[in-house]
């Protein structure tokens, strides 16, 4: 397989990725545990003394399900501009391009992950601890990595020949935000438009992560299976939409 023999092109362009994305700064790749505390401390205070919602623990019911929200979105808006950020390293060398908008994903992926030694903290100080639902999490964050890959493949090709998508995909982000049950329990939604919401590929992953991490119970595995193939398929898809667009690229950029 053709991108098996570059991975070590692909490792190094991970690395290079998580080295840069806090170079310069005071501390550096803590940066990776920082921001997450950070957030989970102004969730807290928000939460627990100006917006009350009528949940227990509201910060860690938030917190568990925003951390995979966020890699999935930043994931999606950094590989869609991902190949023509990089112009002039697909002019000068060859390699399989679609290991670029791949890279992207993974260093968010790892990111993520590293992060997830803030959220454990955080669920043992809360109280609310880790049950052994726990082993399920592996499932959830691939469900999460090739769902993200998918759509990653799909946007970073296109964007090459319709340079508005990567400024339309902030907004639609933004909007598919609110249509994902991050900030409420999805008994929220009125049940006209509970299969809509399903549709929603993200509805799913967040319902996951929060069974595993704040309910403490396994997730809905029919439902997540569903979800997993689906990503496989968008993955695949995005894979040969990718691989078709990608002869012209050199012209194109």
């Amino acid at each position: 397989m053709e991108l098996y023999q570059y991975r070590e092109m692909l490792k190094n362009l991970v690395r290079k990725d998580l080295r840069t994305r806090y170079k310069g700064s005071f501390f550096g790749f803590l940066w990776t545990f920082i921001n997450p505390l950070l957030q989970l401390l102004v969730y807290t205070v928000i939460f627990t003394t100006i917006m009350r919602f009528d949940i227990k623990n509201y910060a860690m019911f938030l917190f568990v399900a925003l951390l995979p929200w966020i890699f999935f979105s930043n994931s999606l808006i950094g590989s869609t501009g991902s190949i023509i950020n990089n112009k002039e390293l697909i002019k000068k060398i060859f390699f399989p391009r679609e290991i670029i908008p791949i890279s992207v994903v993974t260093s968010g992926f790892v990111n993520l992950i590293l992060s997830f030694v803030i959220v454990f903290i955080a669920l043992f100080i809360s109280g609310i601890g880790i049950t052994p639902a726990i082993v399920c999490l592996p499932v959830v964050l691939l469900a999460v990595y090739v769902m993200t890959l998918g759509f990653s493949l799909l946007f970073s090709a296109l964007n090459v020949y319709v340079r508005d998508l990567e400024h339309i995909l902030g907004i639609v982000t933004m909007a598919w935000f609110y249509f994902t049950p991050v900030i409420y329990q999805v008994d929220m939604i009125p049940a006209k438009f509970l299969k809509l919401f399903f549709l929603n590929p993200m509805t799913p992953i967040t319902l996951a992560f929060r069974d595993i991490l704040y309910y403490g119970k396994a997730p809905d595995f029919t439902i997540l299976g569903i979800n997993l193939a689906t990503g496989v398929l968008l993955t695949i898809f995005g894979h040969q939409v990718f691989r078709k667009l990608q002869k012209n690229f050199a012209e194109e950029i």
